[in-house]
C-alpha cells in the first residue's frame, strides 16, 4: 500500500492486495514508459501533517505522472488503467456504509480527467481484492483474483 513505481521496457510491475485500494497504471505507448500506484485513501486535504503522496489518489497520482515525464513520457499522450476499489468490509458509521473503495475508484477517475488523462479501461468495485501486473509495452494490465478467472484489461 502507498507504493509508486516507474519502468521502461521490457519490465512489467505489480502490487498485491487491492482492497479498497485502487491501482493506477498509466503508461505513454509512445516512449513505453509505465507506472503503477497503489493508493489507500481519495483525499490528501482530509489528513494534516501528510508527508506520504503516495497514499492519497490527488496526490500519488500527480507525483506518478511527474516521475514518468522524467523518464521521458509526454503528459498528452498517457493513458491510464484503474483496478481495486472493493467493498470488502461491512463497516458502518452513521451515514452508512464506510465505502471506501468507491470513494477511491471516484477519486481516481476525477484526478484523471482533472489532468487530462484519457482513462482507457477499468475493473473496479465488488468484494474481492486483487493483485495486478502491469506492461508498458503492451498496455496489458492483468488482474489476478483468488477464485476467479484471470483477466486482463
Amino acid at each position: 500500500m502507498a507504493d509508486l513505481k516507474v519502468c521502461k521496457c521490457p519490465d512489467g510491475l505489480t502490487t498485491l492486495g487491492l482492497g479498497s485500494c485502487i491501482g493506477v497504471a498509466l503508461r505513454d505507448p509512445s516512449a513505453k514508459v509505465g507506472g503503477l500506484l497503489h493508493f489507500m485513501l481519495p483525499d490528501s486535504t482530509a489528513i494534516k501533517n501528510n508527508a506520504c503522496a503516495e497514499k492519497f489518489a490527488d496526490t500519488g497520482i500527480e507525483l506518478l505522472v511527474k516521475l514518468m515525464i522524467a523518464e521521458g513520457a509526454s503528459k498528452s499522450r498517457l493513458e491510464a488503467k484503474i483496478a481495486g476499489g472493493a467493498q470488502m468490509f461491512a463497516f458502518q458509521n452513521k451515514e452508512g456504509l464506510l465505502r471506501v473503495g468507491e470513494r477511491n475508484a471516484e477519486a481516481a477517475r476525477n484526478k484523471l480527467k482533472e489532468m487530462n488523462i484519457k482513462l482507457i479501461a477499468e475493473d473496479t468495485g465488488a468484494d474481492y481484492g486483487r493483485t495486478v501486473v502491469f506492461y508498458p509495452e503492451t498496455g496489458e494490465y492483468v488482474i489476478k483474483s483468488v477464485g476467479k478467472p484471470q483477466k486482463s484489461i
